[in-house]
């Protein structure tokens, strides 16, 4: 479905797909659709989630899983109370690049996990310093900017590893001006296990990083959330680096637990209720 109704059909004949829509109510509630992906920018999620839910089908939602913590939980408590299947978008939790990671870490190759540190920043696109209007700079919709579209993947992926945040604080300024929302943002947290945390994300920078570390007792892991490059294990048997492809279509493996999980195979990795955990501590470090 969208509004424009000859993208909607030439989307629809490329990939074969039987029906097309330019209103969402139709395809929600069409008796050959079973299950519904929300795919709008988070501050309509809720809207289209609840209508989802009325019609009593599964739903997967688009990262954020909302707009904020509250709607989250909104959205949570409905499709709790009518016993539906609630998927969000955090991809990377059935990927093999970082599961491999999960591996190491729940076999101890780095010891006792101490800390966890991201940097990322960006170079200002053409369509910033044109200062063109784009929903992922709107505070109406993004408060933190592309905050809220990129480090919800890492921010997420860290609770996978190492369990839900109790405690998360930050400052979020903007800096360059080029936008509503917010451009820079550092942040420190703390696990529930322990493990501590500490992120920057800067939207303004002279170059493009993505660089996470893990730190343990025993050593450490090197990746990056974005940039396809190798990961790298330092233990006391000397650094290993590996490199794991991704699939031609991110969500593959994403969608594929989706599968598994309606049919009763095995629990999916990305819930309602860990991506509302994920919502909660962006409210926290962007200051909600």
């Amino acid at each position: 479905m969208r509004r424009d109704k000859e993208k909607a059909k030439e989307y629809a004949l490329r990939h074969k797909v039987p029906h097309y829509f330019t209103n969402a109510d139709e395809l929600i509630n069409h008796t050959e659709i079973d299950a519904i992906y929300i795919a709008t920018p988070p501050d309509s999620h809720k809207f289209y989630a609840l209508k989802v839910a009325q019609a009593g089908k599964p739903c997967c939602i688009e990262k954020p899983m909302a707009l904020n913590y509250d709607e989250c939980l909104t959205i949570l408590n409905v499709f709790e109370e009518k016993k539906l299947p609630l998927f969000v978008a955090y991809y990377r939790r059935s990927l093999p690049r970082f599961n491999q990671i999960k591996v190491w870490l729940d076999t101890k190759e780095i010891g006792e996990i101490r800390h966890v540190s991201w940097f990322l920043s960006k170079v200002p696109s053409p369509i910033d310093l044109a200062q063109t209007y784009n929903w992922r700079t709107d505070s109406k919709i993004a408060p933190g900017g592309y905050f809220e579209d990129l480090a919800s993947h890492g921010i997420d992926l860290f609770v996978y590893y190492f369990g839900e945040i109790t405690s998360a604080n930050g400052i979020s300024i903007n800096q360059q001006k080029l936008y509503s929302a917010k451009d820079a943002i550092v942040a420190n947290w703390q696990h529930k296990s322990g493990v501590t945390g500490s992120g920057t994300w800067n939207f303004g920078s002279f170059e493009r990083k993505d660089k996470v570390e893990i730190i343990g007792s025993k050593g450490k892991i090197e990746f990056a959330v974005f940039d396809e490059v190798p990961l790298f294990l330092t233990n006391q048997n000397g650094t290993k680096e590996v490199f794991i492809d991704h699939p031609e279509n991110i969500q593959l493996y994403h969608v594929q637990n989706m599968r598994d999980h309606l049919l009763g195979f095995s629990v999916h990795p990305s819930l309602g209720k860990s991506a509302a955990h994920t919502n909660w501590v962006m409210d926290k470090i962007v200051g909600f």
